[in-house]
C-alpha cells in the first residue's frame, strides 16, 4: 500500500487480495496459488496437532490435567455424535470428524483477530498483501468439502462392501433398466452436498471478514463499541460453523451405513 490514507474502496480492496505465485501461466488462473491461505492453514492444522499428540502422549488415568480434561470431554461430544448417527462407534468417523470440528474453528477463529495486525506485521518483511482467514478462502472450504466427497464413496465401500454399493447406485431408485438415471441422480445428491458444505463456510466467514473490515473504517470511538458486539455474535457463528461442517459430514456419511443389502 502506499503512504498517503487509502480511501474505504482501497482499504478494502486491499484487505482481500491474496499474497499470491503463479507457478504457470496467468496470474489468476488455475495455477495461482493463495501462499497466505496455505501458511495459515497449516499453521492452524499444526496448532491443534502438536498439543494434541503431546497430551496423547502423555495421558494421566489419576491425575489429568486440564487441558487432558478438555480435550477428552471434546473427544467424548464428538463421539456422542458418531453414536447417535451411526450403529456402532467407527473409530476412522471420530477421527475425521474431530479434526473437521476443531480445525475449522481454528481457521474461522482467524477472523477475530484484528484485521490490520497480521497485514502490518507482514508489511515489515516487504509483503504487501495478505489474508489470514483460510476460510474466508473458497478454496479451502471447497477442498475439504472434497474430501468429504471421497469420503462417502470410501465408506459406502467400506460398510457394505463394492459389489452391494455398485448394485444401490446402479438399481435404486428406479430399478434396474434406468441405470443411467440412477447413477446421475446419486451422482448429482453427492456432489450437491460437499458443495453446499464448503458454500455456506464460505459464505459465513467471508462476510464476516467484510463486517469486520468495515468496522475498522468506522471512527475510533466506535470500533470498540461495534467490534465488541460483532465480536460476540461472530463467536458464536464461528463455532456452529465448525459444529454443522463436523455434523453434516456424519450425517453424509451415515447415510451409505445401510445401503444395498444392509
Amino acid at each position: 500500500m502506499s503512504h498517503t490514507t487509502p480511501t474505504a474502496t482501497e482499504y478494502i480492496q486491499h484487505h482481500l487480495k491474496h499474497l499470491q505465485v503463479t507457478i504457470y501461466g496467468e496470474p489468476g488462473t488455475f495455477f495461482t496459488i493463495n501462499i497466505d491461505t496455505i501458511f495459515f492453514s497449516v499453521a492452524m492444522g499444526l496448532l491443534f496437532l502438536i498439543p494434541f499428540r503431546y497430551c496423547a502422549k502423555r495421558l494421566s488415568l489419576n491425575q489429568p490435567g486440564r487441558f487432558q480434561v478438555a480435550l477428552e470431554m471434546l473427544a467424548e461430544f464428538v463421539d456422542q455424535q458418531i453414536k447417535d448417527t451411526f450403529s456402532g462407534r467407527v473409530t476412522s468417523v471420530c477421527a475425521l470428524a474431530l479434526t473437521i470440528f476443531v480445525w475449522v474453528f481454528l481457521m474461522n477463529f482467524m477472523d477475530l483477530v484484528p484485521v490490520d495486525l497480521f497485514p502490518v506485521i507482514a508489511s515489515y518483511f516487504g509483503i504487501a498483501k495478505l489474508r489470514a482467514v483460510p476460510t474466508a478462502d473458497l478454496n479451502v472450504p471447497l477442498a475439504m468439502a472434497l474430501v468429504v466427497f471421497f469420503a462417502i464413496y470410501y465408506y459406502a465401500i467400506a460398510f457394505n462392501g463394492f459389489k452391494n454399493w455398485l448394485k444401490e447406485i446402479s438399481t435404486e431408485p428406479f430399478g434396474v433398466y434406468l441405470m443411467p438415471v440412477n447413477i446421475l441422480k446419486h451422482l448429482i445428491a453427492d456432489i450437491a452436498r460437499p458443495i453446499s458444505l464448503s458454500l455456506r463456510l464460505f459464505g459465513n466467514l467471508y462476510a464476516g471478514e467484510i463486517i469486520f473490515i468495515l468496522i475498522a473504517l468506522t471512527p475510533a470511538y466506535m470500533q470498540w463499541l461495534l467490534a465488541g458486539a460483532w465480536l460476540g455474535f461472530h463467536l458464536f457463528v464461528i463455532t456452529i460453523q465448525a459444529f454443522i461442517f463436523m455434523i453434516l459430514t456424519i450425517v453424509y456419511i451415515g447415510l451409505v451405513q445401510h445401503t444395498g443389502d444392509h
